[in-house]
């Protein structure tokens, strides 16, 4: 299957590493011109001239901005006004014991993993029904169907963009723009890297404290390893294609076979 995305333009939100900087690689590659995200002008720019080395001669532009907050946003409409693809990859999550999760830790989440999607989709979605052609894409998680005790919080966050999802494609039926949501399980980026290493032990090497994590935190993964972020990169590049275009308001995965439950 080849995939052609040759003038379009892409915006993926969190770009500047791991599974953003890897979507934002894989569009570029197949042809999209490519907008990358993310708080730190001196990482963006690094990420380009990552993205630049993998695929020569890609289009980029980066925008640096805080996207968890109205005045982020609006910095970056006004530097890309209208979008083909909107992928909103930012999040945050980390470990903390229930009882222990605060007010404004639970307004962060929301804020950073839920309301930044949905003011992009608000903003960008008319543009792309205006001209009957658009992929929106939103990462999950399979911890937004099994909720992990220890992150109840950012369980919560990716169960609710599901909704979004869901929500704003019926927004756009018949538009021939799409809208839907990658469940995405564990996957090896350096933060996670970090995370599994709190949770079993930070004198581990990394291949024995990948395999542990796995056996005492996510035992329902058939893979039993961390996915790889070109893994998912693979599925939001097919997504955002032409290919895909009888495919909306789903929750597609890649997930190592981690979600036992059926998405409806």
């Amino acid at each position: 299957m080849r995939i052609a995305l040759d003038g379009r333009t892409a915006v993926v939100t969190g770009s500047s590493q791991g599974i953003g900087l890897a979507i934002a690689t894989g569009l570029a590659g197949a042809g999209a011109r490519v907008v990358l995200t993310g708080r730190s002008r001196d990482r963006l720019d690094e990420a380009a001239g990552v993205l630049r080395s993998g695929v020569p001669g890609a289009d980029v532009l980066t925008v640096a901005c805080d996207l968890a907050t109205e005045q982020g946003a609006a910095e970056l409409y006004g530097a890309v006004p209208l979008t083909d693809i909107l992928v909103n990859n930012l999040g945050i999550f980390g470990s903390r014991p229930p009882l222990e999760i605060t007010d404004e830790e639970w307004r962060t989440y929301f804020d950073t993993n839920v309301l930044s999607a949905v003011r992009l989709i608000r903003h960008y979605l008319p543009g792309m029904t205006g001209k009957g052609w658009g992929r929106v894409q939103n990462i999950a998680s399979d911890s937004a169907i099994v909720i992990p005790a220890e992150m109840i919080h950012y369980g919560m966050s990716k169960t609710a963009l599901l909704a979004v999802s869901r929500g704003f494609a019926k927004e756009a039926a018949g538009t021939g723009v799409t809208v839907n949501s990658v469940i995405a399980g564990p996957t090896h980026t350096g933060g996670v890297e970090d995370f599994v290493h709190d949770l079993v032990g930070g004198d581990l090497p990394w291949d024995e404290a990948q395999r542990e994590f796995m056996r005492r935190y996510r035992p329902q993964s058939l893979l039993q390893r961390l996915i790889e972020p070109e893994e998912i990169a693979n599925l939001v590049v097919y997504l955002s294609s032409p290919q895909a275009s009888a495919t909306t308001g789903a929750a597609v995965r890649v997930d190592g076979g981690y979600v036992d439950s059926i998405v409806p």
